[in-house]
């Protein structure tokens, strides 16, 4: 008896030094439904990662379902063809096929760990997916030195950034100083990105915060690309051949103004519209 009283005492102690159990913050996507069709969501899903097929590698997705229209119970019939029809006649919603939601998520190289908004019926398809259930978490815009939630809505998804503040935190910087060719792309995940040199057509900078090019900016430049709509574009010379910031883009279609084209200038975010201002 003894023995085995000391051999619990030594599991015990074991276990408390191998692991601990600690609340944590975590930075994530929402992706927030607007329609169950398969199609639709792999169209959509595609035109938003277009540009930038990687962006979201490996970052962990919530799935919203609170905006996604569901097809109202119609009372049963005796021949369930008639009911099918019935229902396809009336123009219902596309059933939600979670599994479905979740491969495409995969495809894109993103993990999608939890669903929120979701009926019964939805919340039993992921948890047999192995998703857990988000419901009741606080996804709302807030501001000032609290922790804030920067949301861009797009026409399928809406994605969702959840971000702490850390009092004493460093600013986080990414800095290039090579020039970069055609076909070449940098990603500053969580920081500010700066480039020293030439950013040539063809190539791609993207930052969650700012972008900074101290030299001729003629490539894709994406800022904020997880929603932030603080974040700002500077360069020497503004020729930029796709600028966005927190999802409002332009391109070379439409042109940028001459007040700033080839000129040092910054772009930033007012409201829903890019600004164009000379240093």
């Amino acid at each position: 008896m003894a023995q085995a009283q000391t051999t619990g005492k030594s599991s015990s102690a074991r276990g408390a030094a191998v692991l601990e159990l600690k609340s944590a913050s975590l930075s994530l996507l929402a992706l927030v439904l607007k329609s169950a069709d398969p199609a639709e969501l792999a169209a959509g899903l595609a035109e938003k990662l277009g540009d930038s097929p990687g962006m979201f590698s490996n970052d962990p997705v919530v799935i919203d379902l609170s905006q996604l229209e569901r097809a109202e119970r119609a009372p049963a019939a005796a021949d369930p063809d008639a009911q099918g029809q019935l229902a396809l006649d009336a123009g219902a919603p596309h059933p939600l096929d979670l599994a479905a939601v979740v491969a495409l998520l995969r495809e894109h190289q993103m993990q999608p760990v939890a669903v929120q908004g979701a009926t019964p019926e939805e919340l039993e398809q992921a948890q047999a997916l192995g998703l857990a259930d988000a419901s009741g978490q606080d996804l709302t815009r807030t501001r000032g030195a609290e922790p804030r939630t920067v949301v861009q809505e797009v026409e399928v998804v809406r994605e969702v950034v959840r971000e702490v503040a850390v009092p004493g935190e460093a600013a986080r910087t990414l800095i290039i100083d090579k020039p970069l060719r055609s076909g070449q792309q940098v990603y500053a995940k969580g920081a500010d990105l700066v480039v020293m040199a030439l950013v040539s057509h063809g190539a791609e900078v993207i930052a969650d915060g700012s972008i900074h090019v101290y030299a001729p900016l003629r490539g894709k430049a994406i800022a904020g690309a997880r929603g932030n709509a603080d974040a700002r574009i500077f360069s020497l010379s503004m020729e930029a051949e796709l600028i966005s910031i927190a999802g409002i883009y332009r391109t070379t279609e439409n042109p940028l103004p001459d007040t700033v084209l080839r000129k040092p200038a910054q772009i930033r975010l007012d409201g829903e519209k890019l600004v164009f201002e000379p240093f």
